[in-house]
């Protein structure tokens, strides 16, 4: 998805339809995917006006997630707090909410709340409140409609990915005519280990800690999708020097793999009581040349 406007690919999908390949199903059913059944969802009516994000940490490690709202949108507990591996949060925002939230990784804070990470850090604080995080982050993003129309969400590696991340909605109905309605997006799949060498972001160490994509790592129009190529039609990975798209892709199919990926990343979904945001086992791993083209002779 588009780096600063997650409602873009929402805009773009009302105004044209599309053809939807199948979705590989990673789930039966998003509460006992990651073993909720105990967590008492209230639904849109009852909650008047409000929705719900549960975080679930399987990731076997701490992580401290961050969040942003769009302009004028609040966040929820200062926009970042700590999970502890196992563990799990619900927060609550109104139903009209639209931002994102990410996972950061390896921090260190102290009591009063400063400290940094080697992913997703919000300028060296717990609480981003209102902060963006680094873009070498996996991000889970949201436009909700409310309860008049559609929730739009999608789990995007066009920043970059550092975690695996799941988003399932609980309630709403689904579709057969559209498998992308009211059903699981994003994939349980560590990208990190095979990262191609050149979008390798490792820490002091050489471990991996995030596999940019290709704009991140190099920032041109063509690999960004801006300039000549700020179009669907003008933005083809197929002609990319390296498709480092594919990568992403082949891997995780139901997330964005570049700025363009509408046919087969955003989803959407209609009566859904909350969401739960899943974060799947990762580690760093010793770089090294990584697989899918090493893109040796370009450079940041």
């Amino acid at each position: 998805m588009s780096f600063d406007s997650i409602t873009e690919a929402a805009t773009r999908r009302l105004a044209r339809g599309h053809s939807r390949r199948k979705v590989l199903g990673l789930f039966g059913g998003a509460a006992a995917a990651v073993g909720l059944g105990a967590i008492a969802w209230p639904s849109r009516a009852a909650a008047q006006g409000t929705a719900s994000f549960t975080f679930v940490n399987n990731t076997g490690q701490t992580i401290w997630p961050g969040a942003l709202g769009n302009a004028g949108q609040q966040v929820p507990n200062g926009g970042g707090w700590e999970i502890a591996a196992g563990q799990s949060l619900t927060v609550t925002v109104p139903d009209t909410w639209a931002g994102r939230f990410w996972a950061r990784t390896y921090c260190t804070f102290d009591a009063s709340g400063q400290g940094s990470c080697e992913t997703g850090d919000c300028g060296g604080v717990l609480a981003c409140d209102g902060v963006g995080g680094a873009p070498n982050v996996t991000l889970a993003e949201f436009t909700l409609g409310g309860g008049t129309s559609s929730d739009f969400y999608d789990v995007s590696f066009v920043d970059a990915f550092n975690v695996p991340v799941t988003v399932a909605p609980v309630g709403g109905a689904t579709s057969s005519s559209d498998p992308y309605q009211c059903t699981t997006a994003g994939c349980t799949v560590n990208l990190n280990p095979g990262c191609p060498g050149v979008l390798q972001d490792t820490d002091s160490s050489g471990n991996i800690v995030a596999c940019l994509s290709a704009c991140s790592e190099f920032d041109t129009p063509q690999y960004c999708c801006t300039g000549a190529y700020g179009s669907p039609s003008a933005c083809n990975p197929d002609a990319w020097p390296v498709d480092y798209a594919a990568y992403f892709k082949s891997s995780c199919p139901n997330a964005y793999s570049y700025a363009f990926d509408d046919p087969t990343s955003p989803f959407t979904c209609s009566g859904a009581s909350g969401y739960v945001i899943t974060f799947w086992p990762f580690g760093a791993t010793s770089g090294g040349s990584g697989s899918g083209g090493s893109g040796g002779s370009e450079a940041r």
